[in-house]
């Protein structure tokens, strides 16, 4: 009697214990999609921001330590970005992204995307398709963006 006792136990603490982690399991998964959902929406404002040159947007999404490494090879810190959007030495006209995949990591996002891109940077124009690799890390609850990186993609 007790060993079919102690059985049952041992059986129903394994069927917790698997319930348990198909529940984490869910849960992670449940978290993974809300988090791509916000960054995606995020992409999303900072796009337009970018073809608005509105900083607001970027004074709240970039973080303080922000670096960008652009097609040219440049690096660029958060606040030389900001005042490249104010005086007008970059100018987005147009930016359609075609593909994009967002990777989670905990607090830790990655985005890769492909897009087709008119700008005017230091009074040269380009169009033409890059791929670019947006690195946003959650501090205190809300997401920043921490690194910007683009690459021209030859013709």
């Amino acid at each position: 009697m007790r060993k079919l006792l102690l059985s049952q136990c041992l059986t129903l603490m394994l069927l917790a214990l698997g319930q348990g982690h198909t529940a984490v399991a869910q849960t992670t998964e449940a978290a993974v999609r809300n988090a791509q959902q916000e960054i995606q929406t995020l992409q999303g404002q900072l796009r337009q921001a970018i073809l608005k040159s509105d900083t607001s947007v970027m004074e709240k999404y970039y973080s303080d330590d922000y670096i960008a490494i652009h097609g040219d090879g440049k690096l660029t810190t958060k606040a030389q970005e900001i005042e490249n959007f104010k005086s007008g030495v970059t100018k987005y006209e147009s930016i359609t992204v075609r593909d994009a995949k967002i990777r989670i990591y905990g607090d830790t996002a990655v985005v890769n995307a492909l897009a087709s891109v008119t700008t005017i940077v230091n009074g040269k124009p380009f169009s033409g398709d890059v791929r670019n690799t947006r690195v946003w890390v959650k501090d205190s609850g809300n997401w920043k963006l921490v690194v910007f990186q683009t690459t021209r993609v030859a013709p």
